[in-house]
């Protein structure tokens, strides 16, 4: 009986136009012991046909016809059926290029301790049209180790879900995706890290990662910031109780209506602020809920103070840890970026 060592799991849903291109890669992947497990979620065009005309050609794809569940039910029911010791990740609108899965697999063989290994990926958008989309990929392009996956993870979303590969052991470990309102790929790589899992890239490109006007992430309101904020605060706040030594209390380094907002979401977990700090000198000196904004100059030495910067805007997280570093904050120790 074939045994395949990576099993691929593509959820699919009204994407004729664009899996024949995603199945077409898979195939073509120079690592040829692979399955292909698609399921088809109810789609309401021609993706159940497409998918069967792949596994009519090619006995290594397996297609399963579903009722529409959402993506994680998907998702999830592909994993139940994988039988390589490996599993991997895909979206039905991307593209692998051709030794994804052999350095992945590579990655995983010679590096027992790693549970989930991503990649670079390469920008399959417009530059210009879908800036923000662009700068997130070349900012997840830079996290390569477990240490900077780990720190960053309160960030962004750290390993772009369609270029994930983990091991099987570690879904019946840890549990697959949980569905709700909230995005299923950041909470079950937060989880992950939270039990411990290892994960690390491949330092190559090996996945372009396309960028369509509906693209789930644009379009669901699962993918929403706030959503991605609830959860995050969640994980945060368990994190926090685990490593900062001034818990529950903390710094949070901004002020302004989006950070505090944001922020707040950590209150409802046992969190509490000691301070805001900003470096506008119109909001220095202003107490908003009982909690002072101070200058940042005020922050407290190292071991008096464990910081949190809220802020996003495109060049204040750079500048806040040049500040913090500057100071004798370690990061991870004494500060992490939340935003």
């Amino acid at each position: 009986m074939f045994e395949p060592v990576v099993t691929v799991t593509m959820p699919c849903r009204d994407c004729a136009d664009t899996v024949g291109r995603a199945m077409e890669s898979i195939l073509a992947q120079s690592l040829r012991a692979i399955e292909v497990v698609a399921v088809d979620d109810g789609s309401e065009d021609n993706t159940g046909a497409v998918l069967d005309e792949f596994a009519r050609r090619d006995d290594r794809v397996r297609v399963v016809h579903a009722a529409h569940g959402g993506v994680a039910v998907a998702a999830n029911t592909a994993m139940g059926l994988a039988r390589g010791r490996y599993i991997a990740r895909m979206d039905a609108d991307d593209e692998m290029l051709p030794e994804r899965l052999a350095a992945q697999a590579r990655l995983l063989d010679e590096h027992p301790e790693i549970g989930l290994a991503g990649s670079r990926i390469r920008f399959g958008g417009d530059r210009h049209r879908c800036a923000g989309y662009a700068r997130y990929v070349d900012w997840t392009n830079t996290l390569l180790t477990h240490e900077a996956i780990s720190l960053n993870r309160f960030v962004e979303f750290p390993v772009p879900n369609p270029s994930i590969m983990c091991r099987r052991a570690c879904v019946e470990t840890h549990g697959p995706y949980r569905d709700g309102d909230f995005p299923e790929d950041y909470e079950l790589l937060l989880r992950w890290l939270e039990a411990g899992v290892r994960m690390a890239k491949v330092d190559a490109e090996l996945l372009v990662w396309n960028d369509p006007p509906d693209r789930l992430s644009r379009t669901h309101p699962r993918y929403r910031a706030d959503a991605f904020y609830r959860v995050k605060a969640q994980y945060l706040a368990r994190w926090l109780a685990s490593y900062n030594r001034n818990h529950p209390e903390v710094h949070i380094l901004g002020s302004g209506r989006t950070t505090r907002k944001r922020a707040d979401m950590l209150l409802e977990h046992g969190v509490r602020f000691a301070a805001y700090y900003d470096v506008d000198p119109r909001k220095i000196g202003h107490v908003i809920g009982g909690i002072e904004v101070r200058p940042r100059e005020a922050v407290p030495p190292p071991g008096e103070a464990f910081c949190l910067p809220y802020v996003a805007s495109r060049g204040a997280r750079e500048d806040i840890a040049d500040f913090l570093d500057g100071r004798g904050f370690v990061l991870g120790r004494d500060y992490l970026p939340v935003a």
